[in-house]
């Protein structure tokens, strides 16, 4: 994903490359010459990834999947100081499809059922994805169901699929689904670049990509 970035932000005007970070190197020096960190590591690498942006000041945009409570905490605590977007999909339809899907349930209310399909490659460990469950949690949120109880996952790991989404929202009379495909992991460093055009100008904070599309509540 590092490569992909690279390589679209070579791609834009606006935009140059500071440089691309490997472990075992200066990251306090690489950062010296950027304006915004982009991270797609490893959960191993969060924390010297935080302490450094933290450092020197630096705001970051954070895609690293499966981290763990104390990693999310430590993200939160950094942002008290530092502008940071941390989201488990980058994605800019993923974004516009959590946004619609907690305005469906809102107005739908409990009676309808949902579902959540998530279809992913062999080699993906987690089930249900952080995307699925980022998009339950929202349809949660708004239903006051905080423990998302109500929310069926169904999920399949076949062949080489990149991701594919839907939520389906079903009563005794009517249903409606929503979906969401990718076709290459490109579309995360696409997201990610939009991130670190935006959080270039913030203030510090917690943000998602929520933010970075529709604006800060």
């Amino acid at each position: 994903m590092g490569q992909a970035v690279a390589t679209l932000v070579e791609q834009q005007d606006d935009l140059s490359l500071a440089g691309i970070w490997a472990r075992g190197e200066d990251l306090d020096a690489l950062l010296n010459e950027a304006d915004v960190l982009i991270d797609f590591s490893l959960p191993e690498a969060t924390g010297d990834v935080l302490q450094a942006a933290s450092r020197c000041d630096v705001p970051l945009v954070c895609g690293v999947s499966g981290l763990d409570e104390a990693q999310l905490s430590a993200i939160s605590d950094a942002s008290k100081s530092l502008a940071v977007v941390y989201d488990r999909n980058m994605s800019l339809g993923v974004a516009v499809l959590e946004r619609c899907v907690a305005a469906a349930a809102a107005a739908l209310g409990a009676d309808f059922n949902v579902q959540i399909d998530e279809v992913h490659h062999v080699h993906k460990k987690d089930a249900p994805s952080g995307t699925a469950l980022k998009l339950g949690e929202a349809i949660a949120a708004v239903r006051n169901d905080l423990d998302s109880g109500s929310i069926r996952y169904e999920v399949e790991r076949r062949d080489e699929v990149p991701g594919d989404h839907a939520v389906t929202m079903a009563s005794a009379t009517e249903r409606l689904t929503f979906g969401h495909s990718v076709t290459t992991r490109v579309v995360f460093a696409e997201g990610a670049v939009r991130a670190a055009r935006w959080v270039a100008g913030q203030q510090p904070g917690y943000y998602s990509m929520q933010d970075v599309l529709f604006g800060v509540d």
